[in-house]
């Protein structure tokens, strides 16, 4: 029983843990999962990750397993036979693999335009990130495929809550006028039963991001 057990330390509103929730998901992994809280980190977080002291941590086997990026590859390559979340052919693996470390960008940039750090540069550099997505799903290498997989995983959490993010912070996000081919990935994706099982309560979200906004953000002008 210890042999396949599977437990996820995570905390509910962290992007990160939501790509690991969803992957687990996906590939109808059952796991169980410890909420952790991050202002006062248990003793199993801690020796998990001594290095970086964050979640998520998924621990198989017993063995720990940090960093979204590492712990998704190695979900996929554990349980190779359940929805692979990567393609088989190497040269279409790579490509996902650029386009996943290309979405990163896209969050990076977008927690600079909700931190306020010179705002209006911040959204724009947004915007023509999200444009080069656009290019990439009209150029078919990218989109809406009949699997859920890696890049829908990576989409999906990085710009899936745009509007309660909107309604806080008071930007357009993702517009249908401005990349109609990533808001049509976006909002079909986020309209599936096993995506929606795992998003928070819209006002739970709310209150978080207000939190975010009024106390982290403002008192962290410069954090990068």
């Amino acid at each position: 029983e210890e042999e396949n057990r599977v437990t996820l330390h995570g905390m509910w509103a962290s992007p990160y843990v939501k790509r690991v929730e969803l992957a687990l998901k996906v590939k109808g992994i059952p796991y169980e999962y410890v909420e952790e809280d991050l202002m006062n980190k248990s003793a199993l977080l801690l020796k998990y990750n001594p290095i970086h002291k964050k979640v998520p941590i998924l621990v198989h086997n017993g063995n720990p397993i940090c960093e979204s990026s590492v712990i998704l590859e190695y979900i996929d390559e554990t349980w190779k036979n359940e929805s692979p979340l990567f393609p088989q052919d190497p040269y279409q693996r790579a490509s996902v693999r650029l386009w996943t470390s290309y979405i990163h960008q896209v969050y990076d940039c977008m927690l600079k335009v909700f931190r306020g750090e010179e705002q209006d540069k911040a959204l724009e550099e947004f915007y023509v990130k999200l444009s080069v997505l656009e290019d990439g799903i009209n150029n078919s290498s990218l989109g809406i495929t009949s699997n859920i997989g890696m890049l829908d995983i990576m989409i999906v959490i990085t710009l899936g809550a745009y509007k309660v993010q909107e309604e806080v912070f008071g930007f357009k996000l993702l517009e249908a006028e401005k990349t109609p081919l990533l808001y049509s990935w976006v909002t079909t994706l986020i309209e599936l039963p096993i995506v929606k099982g795992i998003t928070p309560p819209h006002d739970k979200v709310v209150s978080f991001l207000q939190y975010l906004k009024n106390k982290v953000f403002k008192a962290t002008p410069h954090a990068n």
